[in-house]
């Protein structure tokens, strides 16, 4: 598909039905991207059903090799597996694909693109640009600024991740946990490996298992795709990742240390003024960012900017962002809107 820009573009979204595929319906009407046609794919189970767009019903198709015949823009949330399968075939008929899986981000001729961090990347697409993991997405829009000015060395980061990034049953079985211990009853936990209700659990399982160096997959995912947007393999980074009983927006602690000294005032205009970026950093008015805030929003939250006593050109920031809007539907809208050449905000604060 050529880049250049035109009235209107004809889009499916692989995986309608889901979580992050109902945000991307709901992200490209918000935004006015100029939708000719929705095409809504999933699975056999889903086809027959509906979902809403500008006010109107619209049936899903079943997902197949055949079903990108006149699409312009393919956004995928199917997983990893139907990426792997689908996505050549979207290339092959015509289609630029925004694939919000991990299965594409570290290959060598995928860009992995945050448009608030790297747009250039996306020019040397081949047909598919892979949108990086939802806690990676909201740590470097923040460490953007930061880097140009100061050149990021080493991050050490600690999340606090939504049930709503393991799915809805994820969200369910937290609900009804915590309903049935408040009541005194049992809820063993499915989604889950151990109690998500009243509990902090180290461990993204539904990302994959524990590597050989003892770091997660999703750690991992931090660490390796930082180096890639910022092109820059020498930074150290060391992450740990924890799921929490939040339903939606995640939430990192995250220390940084530069080869330049930032204070925390010079840290604070830089992303006062970064695009994506909203400062909220008065703490003695207890205003700081928190995931009920930042649910449904579109900005990265950032607060709690103050120097690391502990080391020099060091800097503690507490970086808050939605993980469905930023962490992924909105990032994968975003860098549509740059493939067709649309001047957009980066974000929208409702």
């Amino acid at each position: 598909m050529s880049t250049k820009h035109k009235n209107a573009y004809n889009v499916a979204v692989v995986g309608a039905t889901g979580a992050v595929g109902t945000e991307m319906i709901a992200t490209l009407e918000q935004r006015d991207f100029p939708v000719a046609e929705l095409r809504p794919l999933a699975s056999s189970r889903s086809v027959g059903k509906t979902v809403s767009f500008r006010g109107k019903p619209v049936t899903v198709v079943e997902l197949t090799r055949d079903a990108f015949k006149n699409i312009d823009i393919a956004l995928f949330s199917a997983g990893g597996a139907r990426s792997k399968e689908f996505a050549p075939a979207a290339v092959e008929a015509g289609a630029v694909v925004v694939d919000n899986t991990s299965h594409f981000r570290m290959a060598p001729d995928v860009p992995l693109v945050v448009p608030e961090v790297n747009p250039e990347d996306i020019e040397q697409h081949h047909g598919i640009i892979a949108n990086p993991n939802c806690s990676t997405i909201q740590m470097v829009v923040a460490l953007k600024p930061i880097h140009d000015a100061a050149r990021v060395i080493r991050v050490v980061v600690a999340t606090y991740q939504s049930t709503s990034g393991a799915g809805a049953k994820a969200v369910h079985e937290m609900v009804e946990q915590s309903r049935a211990l408040l009541e005194g009853r049992a809820h063993p936990p499915a989604v889950f490996p151990h109690q998500i209700a009243f509990n902090c659990i180290p461990h993204i399982p539904q990302s994959g298992g524990f590597g050989p160096n003892g770091y997660t997959s999703e750690e991992m995912k931090m660490v390796n795709e930082t180096r890639k947007m910022f092109h820059d393999d020498s930074i150290r980074v060391s992450a740990t990742c924890v799921r929490v009983p939040v339903e939606r927006s995640h939430s990192e602690a995250v220390n940084v240390q530069t080869e330049r000294k930032l204070t925390a005032a010079e840290a604070r205009e830089l992303l006062t003024n970064a695009p994506g970026v909203v400062v909220m950093d008065e703490p003695d008015a207890h205003l700081y960012p928190l995931a009920t805030m930042a649910a449904g929003k579109d900005p990265v939250y950032v607060g709690r900017i103050r120097e690391d006593i502990s080391q020099e050109n060091g800097l503690d920031l507490w970086v808050v962002s939605d993980n469905l809007r930023k962490g992924a539907a909105l990032n994968a809208v975003q860098i549509a809107e740059l493939v067709v050449g649309l001047d957009r905000p980066l974000c929208m604060i409702y």
